[in-house]
């Protein structure tokens, strides 16, 4: 892989701190589970009325689909920091190729390269 030492380290802290923030913003409405990057949303009691009950459940469905969006995020960056672990960050799962560096810095979870991205 062609990423230079400084690329790699200035890449690195960006996906930590990527990460550190997608596990807070998890935190403020669901719980971790026993398995590592899966949460649970928490389903709020505000009250007993019918106004009350149906705002709890809105929002428990808003959470849910953000729950969702936000774990798949968190894979994604958990992912490229075991690729950037394991030497293989940056590199083309289609082709090879490397990953062109205005991709990952833009995208840092990037997996394909420009011509295969989807």
């Amino acid at each position: 892989m062609s990423i230079n030492d400084a690329l790699k380290e200035e890449l690195t802290t960006k996906l930590q701190t990527a990460k550190a923030r997608l596990e807070g913003e998890l935190s403020r409405f669901a719980r971790p589970t026993e398995v590592p990057g899966e949460y649970e949303t928490r389903f709020e009691d505000i009250g007993t009325d019918m106004d009350d009950n149906a705002t709890e459940v809105e929002q428990y469905a808003d959470n849910v689909a953000l729950e969702d969006n936000l774990e798949n995020q968190l894979a994604g960056v958990t992912e490229a920091l075991e690729r950037m672990e394991a030497g293989t960050y940056g590199i083309c799962s289609v082709c090879g190729k490397d990953i062109e560096e205005g991709r990952l810095r833009a995208y840092l979870s990037a997996t394909e390269c420009m011509e295969h991205a989807k």
